[in-house]
């Protein structure tokens, strides 16, 4: 008997706490949805601090992969539509050998994007750690993220829980594969932040401010 009760016990645990992530995801999703633009609508909104485009694998130290590569495309056509005046690129450059935001920056640049104009945020190891960075250490207060379909509502979620007004652009331009994979990844990474976003803990590195309505080659590092 001892036993049954135990099974059952953890049964209703494991119940509970998959109905408890099912909602979370739900109402991630579902508070989300209307922040989540197309590229014509985005480039409407008024007084947009900055477009911040968050990092993703890079294959190279030139080489964005095909997910950063659409981010960073939506990016700079959200920029030349007038969307905002600013990017900010976050992403990881946490070692030497391993560098986002440089190669998002040089694509930008590429594009035809002004260098003064597109800011690196070199801590952005994480969706919360880059809203939280693009609130307290460039003071931004109104963005636009732009990010693929699945990862929006985490994306925004967390910005606005910071205390941003965010809104969403989707980068989905192409099919990636791993669907499964990345959703499933995102399904525990929503219940994740969820509980960030409540207890609010400081990011990796926080530094010196660097306002993001100046120069972005203050954030150089080559």
């Amino acid at each position: 008997m001892k036993i049954k009760k135990v099974i059952a016990i953890l049964l209703s645990i494991c119940i509970l706490i998959g109905v408890g992530a099912v909602g979370i995801n739900g109402y991630m999703v579902l508070s989300a949805k209307e922040k989540i633009l197309t590229v014509e609508d985005a480039a409407k909104l008024e007084d947009v601090d900055c477009i911040l485009v968050l990092g993703c694998l890079v294959w190279s130290e030139t080489t964005p992969s095909h997910m950063l590569a659409d981010r960073l495309s939506v990016g700079v056509e959200l920029y030349k539509s007038g969307a905002a005046q600013k990017i900010l690129m976050s992403g990881d450059h946490g070692r030497k050998d391993y560098d986002e935001v440089n190669v998002m920056k040089n694509f930008a640049v590429d594009e035809g994007v002004e260098s003064e104009n597109i800011f690196m945020d070199h801590a952005g190891f994480s969706t919360y750690e880059s809203m939280y960075r693009a609130k307290e250490v460039f003071k931004a207060k109104k963005i636009i993220i732009v990010t693929q379909g699945y990862h929006l509502p985490r994306a925004i979620y967390c910005a606005q829980a910071l205390g941003l007004e965010a809104y969403g652009v989707s980068a989905d331009l192409r099919n990636y594969g791993k669907e499964l994979y990345n959703n499933t990844r995102e399904f525990a990474a929503r219940v994740k932040d969820f509980g960030y976003c409540i207890v609010k803990p400081e990011p990796t590195y926080l530094g010196e401010a660097v306002p993001i309505n100046g120069d972005g080659n203050i954030t150089n590092d080559k």
